[in-house]
C-alpha cells in the first residue's frame, strides 16, 4: 500500500471550512432539524426593503459546520444581487481568549476597507487624523502625519497594525482600546459616510452584507452579578453592533443562545436566533439513529473517493461496518470532531483497512482530551443531563455547552413541532469517572 495514499486520505480530512461550490458538501438538513442557512438567514436580507437592515445572530457548536454554511450563504447572496464582505475573524483580527466590542469594530472598519475599494475613504481619513496624536502614543508606527498621503492602502496597513497588535500583543490591546473606547460613535459615523458612498457604487438594488464569522469561539469571562464578557459584548454594546449601514450577520457563543440572556438578544437583533444543531446520530433514548449515521459515511466516503474512488468503505478503508458505525457514533455528530478522528485514525495505521486498534486510539486520544477539560464537581452535572436531556440556565451548564461536553440536538415530530435535547459528548460516556458518577446515581 503507498504510504502517499494513506498521506492523502489522512490530509483529506483536515478540519477547514469548505468553499461554497465543494463537491465534499453534505446536505444535512434533514438531520439537522431542517437548519436551512438560506432560508433562515438569507431569506430575512433578500426580502428586506431598501435602506431596512437587518442585524442577525447564527449560532452553534464550535466546529459543528457554521463556517461553511456561511460561505455558501456568501455565495448565495452574491447570486441575488447582494455584495457580501466576509471574514473569521479570530484569524487575523481578535484574540477568542480576551476578545472586546472595540476589537470587533476595528477588524469591520479593516475589512470594509480591504473590500470596498471605490469608497471614498475621507471620513476615516479624517477620522485617524483627529485621533493621529492619540493613536501614534502606541507606538505602532513611527510615520509621522505630515508625511503620509493617507490613502486607502495607508488606512488598511493602519488598521491592519491595530489588530494584529490586539490580537498577539497582549500588552498593546487594552492601550489600544482605552484609545479607541471613548471615540467609537465617531468611528461608527465615518465607516457609515464611507459604506453610504460605496452604495452608490453598487449595482441598482443591491445590498450591502457583512458575514462576521467565529465571534461564537469568545471565550467567556465572568464580570460579576452573573455577567460574562459576552453580555458586554453582544447586549451592552448592541447599538453599536446595529450601528453599520448595511446588513450583518455575527456569529455567537452557542452558550449564550441557551442562556437566560436569549430572550434579550431575540428582543434586540432580528428574528429567531439561528442555532445549528449536531448531526442527530442518537435519539433521545441514546438509540442509534441510521439516518444521521449515514450522513456521517456520505461525509467520509466523499473525501475518500477523492484518492481512492473504487474502495469500499465497510471494508477496504475500514476493516468492518461495526468499526466504521462504531467510529461514527463516538463523533457524536460533530463534524471537527470527526475530522479529527479520521486523521488520527490514519496516523495510526500503515496500511488499509483502519483497525480496531487504530481507531480505538484514536479515540482514546479524543476521549482524554474531554476528560481533561471536565472539572470535578461538573461529573454529577454531566450524568444528570446524560439522563434527563435538559441542561439548568446557569454558569456550569453553560460552560460544559461552550466547551462541547454538553451536545444540543434537534428535530421536528409528526406534528412539525421543534423537539430539542441535549445529551453529552458520547466520548465522555467512558470515561471513567462518568461511568462511577452515573453508578451512584
Amino acid at each position: 500500500m503507498s504510504q502517499d495514499l494513506i498521506a492523502n486520505l489522512a490530509n483529506a480530512f483536515k478540519p477547514v471550512p469548505l468553499p461554497a461550490d465543494s463537491h465534499l458538501y453534505v446536505d444535512l438538513k434533514s438531520v439537522r432539524a431542517d437548519a436551512d442557512v438560506y432560508r433562515d438567514l438569507g431569506r430575512k436580507i433578500l426580502r428586506s426593503p431598501d435602506a431596512q437592515y437587518t442585524y442577525q445572530l447564527y449560532a452553534g457548536h464550535r466546529g459543528g459546520g457554521k463556517s461553511t454554511e456561511l460561505l455558501r450563504l456568501k455565495k448565495f447572496l452574491e447570486d441575488n444581487n447582494c455584495y457580501v464582505v466576509y471574514f473569521a475573524a479570530d484569524e487575523e483580527d481578535i484574540d477568542p481568549e480576551d476578545a472586546q466590542y472595540t476589537d470587533i469594530l476595528i477588524a469591520c472598519t479593516r475589512h470594509l476597507l480591504k473590500e470596498l475599494e471605490k469608497a471614498n475613504s475621507t471620513p476615516l481619513k479624517n477620522w485617524l487624523k483627529d485621533r493621529w496624536q492619540d493613536l501614534i502614543d502606541l507606538s505602532l508606527t513611527e510615520i509621522k502625519l505630515e508625511d503620509v498621503k493617507l490613502d486607502t492602502g495607508d488606512l488598511i496597513k493602519y488598521f491592519g497594525k491595530l489588530s494584529v497588535a490586539i490580537r498577539a500583543i497582549p500588552s498593546e490591546r487594552q492601550k489600544i482600546r482605552e484609545k479607541i473606547n471613548p471615540h467609537t460613535v465617531t468611528l461608527l459615523d465615518a465607516l457609515n459616510e464611507f459604506i453610504d458612498d460605496e452604495k452608490k457604487q453598487l449595482f441598482p438594488g443591491q445590498k450591502l452584507v457583512m458575514l462576521v464569522d467565529n465571534l461564537d469561539r469568545i471565550v467567556p469571562i465572568m464580570k460579576g452579578e452573573n455577567r460574562t464578557s459576552h453580555d458586554e459584548i453582544f447586549l451592552d454594546r448592541v447599538n453599536q453592533l446595529k450601528g453599520l449601514n448595511c446588513h450583518i450577520i455575527y456569529t455567537i457563543p452557542i452558550s449564550m443562545a441557551y442562556s437566560n440572556r436569549a430572550n434579550d438578544l431575540r428582543e434586540n437583533y432580528d428574528g429567531d436566533l439561528m442555532v445549528l444543531p449536531m448531526i442527530r446520530v442518537y435519539d433521545i433514548n441514546h438509540n442509534a439513529y441510521d439516518e444521521g449515521i449515514n450522513k456521517i459515511k456520505e461525509i467520509i466516503n466523499k473525501r475518500i473517493r477523492q484518492f481512492s474512488p473504487t474502495k469500499n468503505l465497510e471494508s477496504d478503508i475500514f476493516e468492518s461496518k461495526e468499526l466504521l458505525d462504531y467510529l461514527c457514533l463516538m463523533t457524536g455528530g460533530h463534524v471537527r470532531n470527526l475530522m479529527l478522528l479520521m486523521e488520527s485514525a490514519f496516523d495510526h495505521i500503515d496500511d488499509l483497512p483502519i483497525t480496531k486498534k487504530a481507531a480505538q486510539r484514536a479515540i482514546t486520544q479524543a476521549r482524554d482530551v474531554y476528560r481533561r477539560t471536565v472539572e470535578h464537581e461538573q461529573w454529577k452535572l454531566l450524568v444528570n443531563v446524560h439522563k434527563n436531556h435538559e441542561i439548568k440556565n446557569d454558569q456550569e451548564h453553560r460552560k460544559l455547552l461552550f466547551n462541547r461536553c454538553i451536545l444540543q440536538y434537534g428535530y421536528f415530530d409528526d406534528e412539525e413541532e421543534f423537539k430539542s435535547w441535549y445529551d453529552v459528548h458520547p466520548l465522555i460516556t467512558k470515561i471513567p469517572e462518568f461511568v462511577a458518577e452515573l453508578g451512584n446515581n
